[in-house]
């Protein structure tokens, strides 16, 4: 379902894969998303195998992620074919069960020379798509090898926690209550990471709005817009409402707008608002169409996290591998300038706008404020020492803003920043 267009994270949920005991739960999602973040690996692995035989989809599916299992977990490699075997005899395609018993079998008595094979083809060794490892070597040819070992590696949970309500030190005290320990970056005053993954539900103060799930270097767009009480804030496409809550727990007092396209998804930040305990007007429009919710007062800051490809967070969604395409990344780069540029007018004099995105190719992200740049002349970018002792270490400076990397020191996803201002 996934190659049909559908999420990871929709289709379990739809699926019943949030359902059941935490254990069993746990490992249907690892073991979905172990497969998805190598299958274009595991993909001509199987076809090589199959020697030109075709599968439907739901065996060829089967096929994968028992390969998964047999090249990246520690289960016994009996019990995996065994599994595959009776769950090909559950989806009643008893030839199907004999023939993944051969095929697996196949594979473990010459795993070196299958793998051999498939590794010629560099996107095959890398887990990447061709026209995305091409990208990815494009944009950053002194670091792709690092993007592409960060994504095929499960994230760490980053923690942000409401110093309002408690302090990286006391809520370190809670968590080693627990049973649980978590480090913190030099760089980031909010940011825990814990040592092991745990359900939210676990973490001590997260039903309570202490604690949140953020990724550090998502964390870092509170800091650089620098809200202050009082503030006229809109944060722009604010779905799911992660940012709209730091922004929120940094000033307290905010006159803060939370606009997004989508109702359903407006929903979910009321429901994190409401987590958090804290209130902000949330509007559903249309940024670049409907001015109707506005009232014509300029916003002393925006925080505009544009819709984007999503190819900084493959670690942690590593469907975005199989649901991106290259046609994607033109398209999404004009709306991202249609958006941005009608921001900017909605921006005080001497105000701050920060324009952020969580891909890493400059076509989303240098490129789209360069043209915005040169069409609007009121529009200033604000130097780099303006926000340089808030950025963590192994930042990659562009020409009109900043990058994080997957895999970098500072433990966070990819990200992209720049502030801009208008005259």
């Amino acid at each position: 379902m996934v190659s049909e267009g559908r999420s990871a994270d929709d289709v379990l949920l739809r699926s019943g894969g949030a359902s059941g005991a935490g254990s069993l739960r746990s490992a249907v999602w690892a073991v979905t998303l172990g497969t998805l973040r190598w299958y274009p690996r595991l993909e001509p692995l199987a076809g090589n195998l199959l020697g030109g035989r075709k599968l439907v989809p739901v065996l060829s599916s089967l096929l994968a992620a028992s390969l998964h299992q047999l090249e990246y977990s520690r289960n016994p490699a009996g019990v995996t074919v065994s599994s595959a075997v009776e769950a090909a005899r559950l989806l009643r395609q008893p030839r199907a069960a004999a023939l993944m018993n051969a095929l697996l079998r196949r594979f473990l008595r010459e795993r070196a020379a299958q793998l051999q094979r498939v590794d010629r083809d560099p996107a095959a060794a890398s887990a990447h798509p061709a026209w995305l490892l091409a990208a990815l070597r494009d944009a950053w040819p002194e670091q792709w090898q690092q993007i592409t070992a960060a994504n095929n590696v499960q994230a760490p949970l980053t923690l942000r926690v409401d110093l309002s309500r408690s302090s990286l030190e006391r809520y370190c005290a809670e968590l080693l209550a627990h049973g649980m320990t978590a480090t913190t970056l030099p760089w980031s005053p909010t940011a825990l990471v814990l040592a092991q993954p745990v359900a939210v539900s676990d973490l001590p103060g997260f039903a309570d709005g202490v604690v949140s799930v953020q990724d550090a270097g998502a964390q870092l767009a509170c800091r650089l817009l620098e809200v202050q009480p009082g503030e006229c804030v809109l944060d722009a496409c604010a779905a799911p409402g992660g940012k709209t809550g730091a922004l929120l727990e940094a000033a307290g007092a905010l006159r803060l707008t939370a606009v997004d396209i989508d109702a359903r998804r407006l929903e979910r930040v009321a429901e994190n608002l409401s987590r958090l305990k804290r209130t902000a007007r949330l509007v559903v429009a249309d940024l670049c169409e409907d001015r109707q919710w506005w009232d014509g007062v300029a916003f002393d800051r925006i925080l505009l996290d544009v819709p984007c490809s999503a190819l900084g967070v493959i670690r942690r969604h590593p469907d975005i591998k199989l649901l991106r395409r290259p046609e994607d990344i033109g398209a999404l780069a004009r709306v991202q300038r249609r958006i941005l540029e009608h921001c900017l007018t909605l921006l005080k004099p001497g105000g701050r706008l920060l324009y952020s995105t969580c891909s890493v190719l400059p076509a989303e992200n240098d490129h789209v404020v360069a043209a915005v740049l040169a069409d609007m002349p009121r529009v200033r970018g604000l130097p780099s020492s303006v926000i340089s002792s808030l950025l963590p270490p192994d930042v990659m400076p562009c020409s009109h803003g900043v990058q994080l990397l997957p895999g970098n020191a500072a433990l966070t996803d990819g990200f992209y920043y720049a502030c801009l201002t208008v005259t």
